[in-house]
């Protein structure tokens, strides 16, 4: 017999959200990544040299987290660390050769991921449910003070429009 708890969205976005993320480690484990490291690269990937601050901004973490993980990418080859040409205490982290390969092969991930979850639904389902997905990240970031501005949603849904 099923739980009336079962039933509630909250719950079953909390259990669609921990299988995706165990899938998600598990994909990444296979190139020698855990979860969060994958982010990382694919920042520096937009913007390579980015300063530590930067990173754990972009992160939304602290600087002494961002700075774990970055050393622990340096440690495995994929990011080096060095001082900025203008200013040599400042430090900026760059992507390593073979950095820019696991970043690529996030990209296959994430695709291969998506096609996952999104089985079975057709491409206006799927837009339906990214529209509804982002209508309840407003609701709950407004009730945290964290309210996505209008510009946030004029660009979310003009990006939905072009893949329409």
């Amino acid at each position: 017999m099923k739980d009336g708890f079962d039933k509630k969205i909250g719950q079953r976005l909390h259990h669609v959200a921990r299988l995706q993320r165990a899938l998600a480690a598990r994909r990444l484990q296979d190139v020698g990544l855990f979860p969060g490291q994958e982010t990382v690269l694919k920042l520096l990937c937009e913007s390579d040299g980015r300063t530590m601050s930067e990173l754990a901004a972009a992160l939304k973490v602290r600087p002494p987290t961002a700075s774990k993980t970055v050393g622990r990418l340096s440690a495995q080859g994929l990011l080096v660390r060095r001082a900025s040409e203008g200013d040599a205490r400042l430090v900026r982290v760059h992507l390593t050769e073979e950095g820019r390969h696991r970043a690529e092969a996030i990209d296959a991930i994430s695709d291969s991921i998506e096609d996952t979850m999104t089985a079975g639904l057709d491409g206006k389902d799927r837009r339906r449910f990214r529209k509804m997905l982002r209508k309840i990240d407003r609701n709950l970031s407004a009730q945290l003070g964290a309210a996505t501005t209008e510009a946030d949603e004029d660009a979310e849904d003009a990006a939905e429009e072009e893949t329409a």
